[in-house]
Parts: structure tokens; sequence; C-alpha cells
């Protein structure tokens, strides 16, 4: 049950950041707008996004897995505390669950993996 879950929560984990590191790459004007709060400019953002896609790819393979998910959480972390340092609690606890599904996904381990 535990693999089932744990299966489930990396696809979706797989999908959404996939879908945002392609919005930070192409530059979407909503993530531009809230980079541009931070004052991080359109390469800065195209660096995170690229990241953000190479995470995603790491936690695809059993042997990168923790690696991209610690990556993972720490763009994640880096947004939340971004957030805070502009007093935007709303928009860093938006952040929270996606931070708590990749921290959850290193607890329960890669899913296919026989401990």
């Amino acid at each position: 049950m535990i693999r089932i879950f744990t299966a489930v929560l990396l696809i979706v984990v797989v999908i959404m950041g996939f879908k945002q590191g392609i919005a930070m790459f192409n530059g979407n004007e909503v993530v531009l707008e809230m980079f541009g709060k931070f004052n991080f400019s359109r390469f800065w953002v195209k660096v995170l996004g690229g990241l953000t896609i190479l995470a995603v790819i790491m936690v695809l393979f059993p042997q990168t897995y923790v690696v991209g998910n610690v990556l993972m959480a720490s763009l994640i972390l880096l947004i939340l505390c971004l957030q805070l340092s502009i007093m935007d609690i709303r928009g860093a606890m938006i952040e929270v669950p996606f931070l708590l599904m990749n921290l959850a996904l290193i607890y329960f381990q890669y899913p296919t993996v026989k401990k």
C-alpha cells in the first residue's frame, strides 16, 4: 500500500515539477512577475527552471532519486524563504505542501526498489 502511495505521489511531483520548470524556463508571465518581486532577472528564472527540470529528471531514476528530491526541496525552500523575506505569508504557505511532498518521497524511498 505504501509503494502505491509513493508511486502516485512520485507521479504527481514529477508532473507538477515539470510543469513548473517549463513555465520558469519559458518565462511565463505569472512566474516572471512572482520572481520580479525578488529582483530576479529573466536569466536567473531560466536557471531555476532548468534546475527544476533537472531535479524532476533525477527523481525518475533510483540512482539519483534522493539527490533529485533534495534539489527540488531546496528550490522550493528557496522560494518559500524568498516569499517570507517580502512578508508574503500566503505565498510561503502555498509552498509548504510541495516541500512536504518532496520530503515524504525522500522518507518513503523509491517505490520499486526492494527494501
